[in-house]
């Protein structure tokens, strides 16, 4: 009798319990925080679709054309040393998403223009300290046939003229001043903008 007494009072207990949630539902507080995407352990910026004209340098100052670059291959050079021509300046890294796509454009300007005295300098803003094995193999993957070099922090936010974004684009005239100067990439359309700012450059 008191086997069945307990079972009596368990089913009761059970059935309340059932029926105590049967109304119950899984919501998400619409006030609940929204937790911050994080970025990937080797980040690359966003593509961009879009390029922006910069406030332009009137001309670099003979203390950063004289101003001496280390190659990657070790070697030297100086923006002083290609007065004359036209001076193409890439900014780039080898972390940079955009440069590995702007590169192959670039690369089929350089070709056309290149015996035309065109200069073509690719710098880099890495630290050669700790970038070198990346920068090079980033060198080695997309062909990259400019003038390469490490630009040092001074030369680099000259250059850069107040805008951190990368690439960017300058283009100098025979006689040093800088012509254009632009940020960004466009998929399919950079090239044709350096192709017709060469010329502009050259007439």
């Amino acid at each position: 009798m008191q086997r069945l007494i307990l079972s009596l009072i368990l089913a009761i207990a059970s059935a309340a319990i059932v029926e105590s949630q049967s109304g119950r539902r899984i919501a998400t507080p619409a006030s609940a925080p929204i937790a911050p995407i994080q970025p990937p352990a080797n980040p690359e910026p966003e593509l961009r679709t879009t390029t922006t004209a910069l406030p332009e340098l009137p001309m670099l100052t003979e203390r950063y054309r004289e101003r001496e670059i280390k190659s990657l291959d070790s070697s030297t050079f100086r923006l002083s040393d290609f007065m004359g021509k036209v001076v193409v300046i890439n900014l780039w890294a080898s972390w940079c998403g955009p440069c590995r796509r702007e590169v192959p454009e670039y690369e089929k300007v350089r070709k056309e223009y290149a015996a035309k005295g065109v200069e073509f300098i690719g710098l880099t803003t890495e630290d050669p300290r700790i970038a070198a094995d990346r920068v090079n193999k980033f060198v080695r993957d997309v062909s990259f046939g400019f003038r390469l070099g490490w630009a040092d922090h001074e030369l680099a936010r000259t250059l850069m003229n107040g805008k951190t974004a990368i690439p960017q684009t300058l283009v100098l005239d025979a006689d040093g001043r800088v012509i254009k100067h632009w940020v960004g990439y466009v998929p399919g359309r950079s090239g044709d903008r350096l192709r017709e700012t060469i010329e502009g450059a050259l007439k």
